[in-house]
């Protein structure tokens, strides 16, 4: 699949005429670690966008209660479609009548390491990605240390869980969200956006 072709669903969804959101160029790998970013984002319902960068483009998921520093905690995670790398630093407001209608900020942005095995044997992220199972190490500026991302069903019902691994960035009694609300790049909160 061509990288314009997996950013056809993206595309189809938005005016560019309109919103404020990147269009998107075909899609190539940056250089150094690859990239994540969670938005926070306040459409219909406040929640945040995981966004992987694999293959070109970003992978994303909405999760809507946020990532969370307990390994006990299993977060929900609805994949979406891909986005362009462009996409993730973008900080605006959509316009009402518009795919995502509402306020985006980057809430937490960095690099991440792809940790993902299987018979002793490293696997790349896109192919994990593709057996439902990854494992990565984030380094961003407010979320650090390792997660998974487990796949849970299929076609329509796909649904992924997103849960905090054990190592010395778990915080269970720490609620992340709470306590850095704002975004990771400008210090705004989606009401000053």
């Amino acid at each position: 699949m061509s990288q314009d072709d997996k950013l056809e669903a993206y595309r189809i969804k938005r005016d560019f005429a309109r919103t404020p959101e990147p269009s998107g160029s075909v899609g190539r790998k940056t250089e150094g670690s690859p990239r994540f970013s969670i938005q926070k984002h306040r459409s219909k319902r406040l929640h945040y966008d995981l966004r992987l960068e694999v293959g070109g483009v970003l992978k994303s998921w909405a999760i809507p209660k946020g990532p969370s520093l307990d390994t006990k905690t299993k977060r929900l995670a609805v994949p979406t479609e891909d986005h362009p790398l462009e996409y993730i630093d973008f900080e605006g407001t959509i316009p009402e009548g518009e795919y995502g209608a509402g306020t985006v900020i980057v809430w937490d942005i960095g690099t991440y390491e792809n940790t993902t095995r299987a018979d002793g044997a490293a696997v790349p992220i896109a192919e994990a990605l593709e057996r439902g199972h990854a494992t990565f190490i984030l380094s961003g500026k407010k979320l650090l240390g390792g997660y998974a991302l487990t796949r849970t069903g299929r076609g329509k019902n796909e649904r992924w869980i997103l849960v905090k691994m054990k190592d010395d960035f778990a915080r269970p009694d720490h609620d992340i969200l709470e306590a850095e609300p704002d975004s990771a790049l400008t210090g705004r909160s989606v009401d000053e956006v």
